[in-house]
């Protein structure tokens, strides 16, 4: 089997003293991993950035067996965000999702498309709103919609709209950004409760089921915004 194609680095690991295993998500090709022989060199490590975009040729001698990747970079886009601690630790949170949620050699040019519109959003002015969404966003082509404004309820205190989410054991408070695209009262206290919305089913609805926890990425990045 060969091929080649554009992709993101999702994830690395050491294999041995100069090669490394990595996954990829690729434009046509889904989630692939492999070994990339001469990863820790200084010629290839700095392409190397969890995020980069990469040109891949892939190698593999059976579909039972890992393959072989040869890189290029495409771009470099990871090392834009080193001085930005914030943004930098979004990246790794989004990409880890990426490589925890996808299924291996399963294609989906759509989440190709949205890792291209992340890095798009990382140079907004409310990149962290636009980053819920984008969360959002993956796990309805994923198949786990929240279907947030079929299931919120709304009532007014002190008039003051809020809206929630009821079940038989709890009532969960919805950020009103989340529902009202117009709702212009997107602070910081908002937006941490809109990713611990989103932490709260990934945990309840995904992960336990399928015996994983939460990203520590994700818990690192969440504090580092508070």
């Amino acid at each position: 089997m060969n091929w080649d194609d554009s992709a993101y680095l999702v994830s690395k690991n050491r294999y041995s003293e100069n090669s490394i295993i990595a996954e990829v998500f690729t434009e046509n090709h889904g989630k692939i991993s492999g070994i990339i022989f001469g990863g820790t060199s200084k010629k290839i490590k700095n392409y190397l950035q969890i995020g980069n975009k990469i040109y891949v040729n892939y190698n593999s001698k059976s579909v039972t067996r890992i393959g072989y990747f040869k890189i290029e970079i495409l771009k470099a886009l990871t090392p834009l965000y080193f001085d930005q601690n914030q943004k930098l630790s979004c990246i790794t949170s989004a990409m880890h999702l990426i490589k925890l949620l996808t299924a291996e050699a399963q294609s989906n040019k759509e989440i190709f498309k949205l890792i291209d519109k992340f890095f798009e959003i990382l140079n907004s002015e409310n990149w962290i709103q636009k980053y819920i969404f984008w969360e959002l966003e993956l796990l309805k082509l994923l198949g786990y919609d929240l279907e947030l404004k079929t299931m919120a309820e709304k009532e007014i205190v002190d008039s003051e709209v809020n809206y929630y989410v009821k079940s038989s054991t709890e009532k969960k408070s919805i950020p009103n950004f989340l529902i009202d695209e117009n709702n212009m009262d997107v602070n910081l206290k908002n937006l941490l409760k809109g990713l611990k919305l989103v932490s709260d089913y990934l945990e309840k609805s995904i992960l336990k089921p399928n015996n994983l926890n939460l990203p520590t990425s994700r818990t690192h990045f969440i504090n580092l915004l508070k």
